[in-house]
């Protein structure tokens, strides 16, 4: 999901009351809730950063460390602060327990929430390379934003008025859960849906769209390159007609897109062949997901 999705949940956990365990429990749980992000760096590699991105600092090792070194910077910063004369005088008392623990909690939000869409993520990484999806929302949700955003801006008000601030960002966190789950039945009725139909494809995807998060665009198949979608079918000839041992050997953006894609194809591009990826065949153009292929590779 989008940074500013990540923000919201982190800042909402906070106003549900939590942030009152220790001082600096805001930052913790909002850069808790985007740091596994730091993972961006590597789209300086262009289509290789495909094979690099949403793995190891978004895996299990990472879930540990990460929230380990954002409270420890944390902690450093209050006591510099204090070392100073510059502590502001209303700020909580500092736990260290407390710093790691809400770290935690919003670094386990950005896994859970970055699943949710159909781009993936390896979950167990670095102990496996194995790709999740969850197919249920898309990756910028604006009515997560607006629901997220006014359960916030409701909760600040509040509280700066005095008033029962933590049930808006209760009520805000709950309905997200709902939403979560009504667009997660959406998509398994769709899915189930497409592979008990003739002519009864092997793969089904529930592609979410934006806005319209009752809608799904379907991308299904037997596997073999040739995929049927929104658009139409997708795909110029079987993949088995193409060499892609050979062409990731030659080329590691190929090696690194196919490491990533779920439903690649192949299509003509002038005198050679373009890969891609059926997800994107209806949204992205030829543009962001695609590599060119080595010539010959495909006859």
């Amino acid at each position: 999901m989008d940074n500013l999705t990540h923000s919201f949940v982190g800042a909402l956990i906070g106003q549900a009351g939590l942030k009152r365990r220790t001082g600096l429990a805001m930052p913790a749980l909002i850069i808790g809730a985007n740091i596994p992000d730091i993972d961006a760096t590597c789209t300086i590699y262009g289509i290789e950063s495909l094979a690099m991105r949403r793995g190891l600092t978004h895996g299990p090792i990472a879930w540990v460390l990460l929230p380990l070194v954002l409270a420890g910077l944390l902690y450093g910063w209050d006591h510099l602060q204090a070392r100073r004369g510059k502590r502001p005088e209303g700020r909580l008392p500092v736990h260290f327990g407390w710093l790691y623990a809400l770290s935690l909690i919003g670094c386990l939000t950005h896994p859970g929430l970055d699943w949710m869409n159909s781009y993936g993520i390896r979950l167990l990484e670095p102990f496996s390379s194995e790709w999740f999806y969850g197919d249920v929302l898309f990756i910028i949700d604006l009515w997560l934003w607006l629901g997220l955003g006014f359960a916030t801006w409701l909760s600040l008000r509040r509280e700066k008025r005095g008033g029962e601030w933590q049930r808006p960002a209760r009520i805000g966190l709950a309905g997200a859960l709902a939403y979560i789950g009504l667009n997660a039945a959406i998509t398994w009725r769709a899915e189930a849906r497409a592979v008990a139909s003739a002519p009864y494809p092997a793969v089904a995807i529930a592609n979410e769209v934006p806005v319209a998060f009752w809608r799904r665009e379907l991308v299904t198949g037997q596997g073999d390159g040739l995929w049927q979608t929104s658009v139409g079918q997708v795909g110029d000839l079987p993949l088995d007609r193409c060499d892609l041992a050979a062409a990731r050997d030659a080329d590691p953006r190929v090696d690194a897109f196919l490491f990533w894609s779920r439903a690649p194809f192949v299509e003509r591009a002038g005198e050679g062949w373009l890969l891609r990826d059926a997800r994107f065949a209806a949204s992205l153009g030829t543009g962001r997901f695609s590599v060119q292929l080595p010539p010959d590779t495909c006859r």
